[in-house]
């Protein structure tokens, strides 16, 4: 069968699981636009602030609009976050303090933050070096959490459970929101005052809360990835607990200063319109990453998560086998992708990467995951994690060169 009549065959089988992420889209989009309204936002809220960013009235507005959604008492929405990792950081460095103890749950973090954590490198400030423990929790052979471990994993000295939503570089589940709500209520059954932080990129609006809906006391993530709605040119978000936002802000500024500075400039207008969009944007990646999960399988690639199986984040994972089929991938999705069309991918080191990275990322945003683009680790198995897309057609269109250029398994 060529690649276009399986990709058609597939578009006419998942029109079910496409309708019920419509249902969903409209629900997350009304949520937004409860919070717009109720905060009166306005085109007053665009204006420009320079300089050191106080009485940023836009920024203010967005940070309360964007805790709503989110479901937590405040938010800090900042462009001055280089990246998710940066924001994350900000929230470990700005809670946690030497003595305490970090417990990652869902096994090994993702890999830019090894380096923060202090697993990988020294001397750089990590939190290592200013003697801030670390523990991880083994996934169950079935790359699962390992439920009655973690239920008496708390010690002492666990100042913070991290909880990483999404899979990351690796072949387990990402987390449900109810999965997420589990392991607060455990942690929380052990020790009432551990602080729950979540690491919330690619999770955004893909279910109908956020984990601070549910208990999270703090959550981070990138406005290059979902919440952005695939126009806001950087930064990054914190929400969750009030003093707790306000730690991480202070990492980001300086104590003192806290969420008071930064300056949005002219970007207050695509902010909110970021926000605005992203439910939609959201919902094309999903329909894109159930279309993508449904093809591959038919050509006989392990594909994660499965098909029809509910989506928990905007990735989607294919374990291609070989370095040459990750490189074929990648070459003919970078080829289908508006901006670079005519650029390679190749093996290469990226700052934060413990392996050298294979990325096709055509996007209008440098480094954007809430636009379309695939990349993987050059290691064993060879998976490439697909996410985002402003539109599932495109990734439709794309996905007939990457079938053409690996074919069968």
């Amino acid at each position: 069968m060529k690649s276009r009549d399986l990709l058609e065959k597939a578009e006419q089988d998942l029109n079910q699981i496409f309708s019920g992420i419509d249902t969903q889209v409209k629900g997350n989009l009304r949520r937004v636009l409860a919070a717009l309204r109720r905060h009166r936002v306005g085109p007053h809220h665009f204006a420009s602030v320079t300089g050191y960013g106080h009485d940023d009235l836009g920024r203010q507005t967005l940070d309360q609009v964007f805790a709503e959604v989110m479901g937590a008492a405040a938010a800090a929405v900042r462009v001055q976050f280089v990246s998710g990792t940066h924001a994350i950081g900000c929230a470990l460095f700005g809670v946690l303090r030497p003595g305490d103890e970090l417990l990652s749950v869902a096994g090994a973090p993702y890999d830019t933050l090894e380096e923060v954590i202090g697993i990988r490198g020294e001397g750089q400030g990590s939190l290592r070096d200013f003697g801030i423990g670390y523990r991880q929790l083994a996934l169950t052979p079935a790359g699962e959490i390992d439920w009655a471990t973690l239920a008496q994993a708390v010690g002492g000295a666990t100042r913070m459970v991290l909880i990483q939503r999404s899979c990351g570089y690796s072949w387990r589940p990402s987390l449900s929101i109810a999965d997420i709500a589990k392991i607060i209520h455990l942690v929380k059954q052990q020790n009432p005052d551990t602080i729950c932080f979540v690491d919330n990129c690619y999770g955004e609006f893909v279910a109908d809360c956020e984990p601070t809906a549910v208990g999270a006391d703090l959550i981070a993530g990138s406005l290059i990835k979902n919440p952005g709605g695939t126009i806001v040119p950087a930064g990054g978000y914190v929400a969750g607990r009030a003093d707790l936002v306000e730690a991480a802000t202070c990492r980001l500024t300086t104590p003192g200063i806290g969420s008071a500075g930064g300056a949005t400039f002219d970007l207050n207008r695509l902010l909110f319109q970021g926000l605005f969009l992203a439910p939609q944007m959201v919902g094309e990646a999903m329909k894109g990453n159930h279309l993508t999960a449904h093809v591959f399988q038919q050509l006989g690639y392990p594909v994660n998560p499965l098909p029809d199986a509910p989506r928990r984040d905007v990735i989607q994972a294919i374990q291609l086998g070989s370095p040459q089929k990750l490189k074929a991938f990648c070459h003919a999705i970078q080829q289908h992708s508006p901006i670079g069309s005519y650029l390679e991918p190749v093996p290469a080191e990226m700052p934060g990467y413990e392996s050298q990275l294979v990325m096709a990322g055509g996007t209008f945003i440098d480094g954007s995951t809430s636009e379309f683009s695939a990349d993987g680790p050059l290691r064993e198995p060879y998976v490439v994690f697909c996410q985002g897309g402003t539109h599932w057609t495109h990734v439709s269109i794309a996905l007939e060169a990457a079938i053409d250029a690996v074919g069968f398994a």
